[in-house]
């Protein structure tokens, strides 16, 4: 019995793109172009009329799985899914799909804005191959979950966006497909729908059934997905664990192999301008590794067009960030004094010393701002990356995991006493035996 509910072998999808519109052929001309079309070779000019959104695709996905797809704009994700739901024909390779599919792939796919939502959802499930009593058992959850119960016979071209996008959803998700594909329209909805889904998801990944979710929301991934794909250009750059995808996506999205000085994605007037970010022991050795808790020296160069500049007037931010962008804490000038003589040459370096970095083990970006006089000179997002490993910091053998006890590390102490604290200061502090 197979084992995988979704096998992919050198799928291609290839689209025409711009040229100028043809008047109808005649019957003759048709049929003169039938006969010319096998003798007929592709010239560069055919290639260039077209461009390959998906190229090269193979993969499996085993039943039960929870994927991820993710990548830039353009790099075939929406693509894909659309030829794995039947939507589109691939122009090259095969894609087989076992089992019934569920998909949100547009909002409102499938469905008919004459027909009343009860009605839409008989549709829905009708075309999934579901019977008439398994839609009924289903249909009070999914007007539960969609919140319009009211509107239940009224035509769905009456309904708002929001609605019609709950009612989308909860279709595609509580008539339960064997294969439910989503696409990012879940990004249209309200926060609290969002997150509605988003334990929807949860729950039907955890239920057995296969999810294929495409999203630029790298929270949602890493909090759904097992493994996933990073898309390309149209083609496959890495399909594995979650954690390892979205640390490759985050590397090239920023262009890696660019120097700081040569950074293009940064905002800012450009009168003083950070060129370079370094890590450093104390003793000044580079390194782009440090345990839990060990001391760091960064060092940020910078370069000026201005005659003269002065420490009061400048303001530097270091933000440390997970993988996936969320801030973990700042170290900044307006935090704390510089110590010097009060004025900087046109170019030289910015040192921050750090006593100790109480992070857990993981690999931390570093966003870079820069202000002068109150206004933004530079600022780049990810300007560098430091790795933390694991190291002895709480001295008792037991490690903290950064997604299960989160990132940041703090000593601390514990104590119990066998009488009842005395103050609500001690309460906090004490563990009462029974």
């Amino acid at each position: 019995m197979s084992t995988y509910a979704i096998r992919v072998e050198q799928l291609g999808k290839r689209y025409k793109v711009g040229g100028p519109s043809r008047s109808y052929n005649t019957i003759r001309e048709t049929i003169t172009d039938a006969f010319r079309a096998p003798r007929k070779r592709a010239s560069s000019s055919d290639e260039e009329n077209h461009f390959w959104a998906l190229k090269d695709i193979s993969f499996d996905v085993p039943k039960g799985d929870v994927v991820g797809i993710i990548g830039r704009n353009g790099a075939g994700k929406s693509t894909l899914l659309k030829v794995l739901a039947r939507i589109t024909e691939p122009t090259e390779g095969r894609a087989e799909v076992r089992g019934r599919v569920g998909s949100l792939l547009e909002v409102g796919t499938g469905f008919h804005p004459e027909l009343t939502g009860r009605e839409n959802v008989y549709l829905s499930g009708a075309i999934l191959g579901m019977k008439r009593a398994e839609i009924q058992r289903k249909f009070d959850q999914i007007m539960s979950f969609a919140e319009v119960d009211r509107f239940v016979d009224t035509p769905l071209k009456h309904y708002s966006s929001g609605m019609y996008l709950r009612l989308a959803f909860a279709v595609a998700a509580h008539l339960e497909p064997a294969i439910l594909m989503v696409d990012e329209v879940l990004a249209v909805g309200d926060l609290s729908f969002q997150r509605k889904c988003m334990g929807k998801m949860q729950e039907v990944g955890e239920s057995g059934q296969t999810v294929l979710f495409v999203s630029h929301d790298l929270t949602a991934i890493s909090r759904l997905a097992t493994r996933s794909i990073v898309l390309q250009g149209g083609k496959i750059l890495f399909y594995g664990p979650t954690s390892e995808a979205i640390r490759l996506y985050a590397e090239y999205r920023q262009n890696p192999g660019e120097t700081l000085a040569n950074r293009k994605d940064r905002t800012g007037d450009g009168v003083i301008q950070l060129t370079s970010i370094t890590f450093h022991a104390p003793d000044g050795r580079d390194i782009a590794a440090l345990g839990c808790g060990d001391p760091l020296m960064v060092a940020v160069g910078y370069t000026s067009r201005l005659p003269r500049l002065d420490y009061g007037d400048l303001a530097l931010d270091m933000r440390v960030t997970d993988m996936l962008g969320h801030p973990i804490t700042t170290f900044s000038t307006r935090f704390c004094n510089f110590e010097g003589d009060g004025r900087l040459n046109s170019s030289g370096t910015l040192y921050c010393t750090i006593p100790s970095m109480a992070l857990a083990s993981e690999t931390y970006a570093i966003d870079l701002w820069l202000a002068y006089k109150g206004a933004v000179a530079d600022f780049v997002v990810r300007a560098g990356e430091i790795q933390i490993v694991t190291s002895p910091y709480f001295e008792t053998g037991q490690e903290p995991v950064k997604r299960k006890h989160g990132a940041a590390l703090m000593k601390h102490a514990w104590s119990a006493s066998a009488t009842a604290p005395r103050t609500p200061r001690d309460a906090a502090l004490t563990v009462i035996q029974s």
